[in-house]
């Protein structure tokens, strides 16, 4: 098993370096094949029309977007020319509300999607879209990268949350390249429960299948010392320096997280290293 396509999303001429250097890093690492698709998005649609909106003003918003995906294809199929990487750029323009669909089709024949932080200083609206557009629709893992972070060639630690949940397991099977090339993987596990098939031994059972697969773990049993669970994981990355964390994406439904915030949009607000997610 090993990362074939790797795509990444890029929708402003600004934040593009960090994630397009990490994706052409693994492309290289691995010798598989890089797509990036480069989105002109018009920011001021809502998917349908205004009724009364002026024709002019539209189509000024559309020329706009158009523009700008120029500028960001240019810099783009520049820089992948110069990375001696197998590589396909492809252009769109969309608006905001259809991003979605746009994103998707690509992502689910992907085998991992690389994409920056969504939150944060200067990030465009439509970043939170894409990240989960890529892992519900598109049902493809991403690796979410932090400005200024790349991840190593070969990562000496890797930490796996690891809570029992679907999605914990689905990250860590789409995770297992990454898992194999590390030094170590430590598993975490936060407060676990006290009853259930795992409370004599938390872990027990995903170190032994990772085993199998000539990966080194160890599990570290961690006490919820801190009000959320990504704030405990963060500081766990940074005593044992982590180069990555894999984790599931979204156990409770986007509306609440939204609202009520969660581990994965605490995550993606906060991760001082690349993370790793899948739904």
């Amino acid at each position: 098993m090993s990362y074939k396509t790797i795509l990444t999303v890029l929708t402003t001429p600004a934040n593009t370096a960090t994630q397009l250097e990490q994706t052409i890093s693994l492309t290289r690492q691995v010798d598989s094949h890089a797509d990036a698709l480069c989105l002109g998005v018009d920011r001021t649609q809502t998917g349908y029309y205004y009724a009364g909106a002026n024709a002019m003003v539209l189509q000024e918003t559309l020329a706009r977007a158009k523009e700008e995906v120029g500028e960001i294809e240019k810099t783009v199929t520049k820089r992948l020319g110069q990375s001696g990487v197998a590589f396909n750029v492809e252009t769109g323009v969309a608006q905001i509300a259809d991003l979605g669909r746009h994103v998707a089709r690509l992502a689910r024949f992907s085998d991992l999607v690389v994409l920056s932080q969504p939150y944060g200083k200067d990030r465009p609206a439509e970043a939170e879209a894409i990240v989960e557009s890529a892992l519900f629709e598109g049902r493809a893992p991403v690796l979410v990268v932090p400005d200024d972070v790349t991840l190593p060639e070969r990562p000496k630690t890797v930490l796996v949350a690891w809570n029992e949940s679907i999605e914990a397991m689905t990250a860590i099977r789409k995770a297992l390249p990454m898992l194999q090339a590390a030094d170590l993987v430590r598993v975490v596990v936060i407060d676990p429960p006290q009853h259930g098939p795992e409370r004599s031994d938390p872990g027990g059972l995903l170190c032994q299948m990772l085993s199998r697969h000539g990966v080194k773990c160890e599990i570290d049993v961690l006490s919820k010392s801190m009000t959320r669970v990504s704030d405990v994981l963060n500081r766990h990355a940074v005593d044992t320096a982590a180069d990555l964390i894999v984790m599931g994406a979204y156990g409770h439904s986007r509306f609440r997280e939204a609202i009520l915030g969660g581990a994965t949009r605490n995550m993606l607000e906060k991760a001082k290293v690349p993370v790793l997610m899948a739904h």
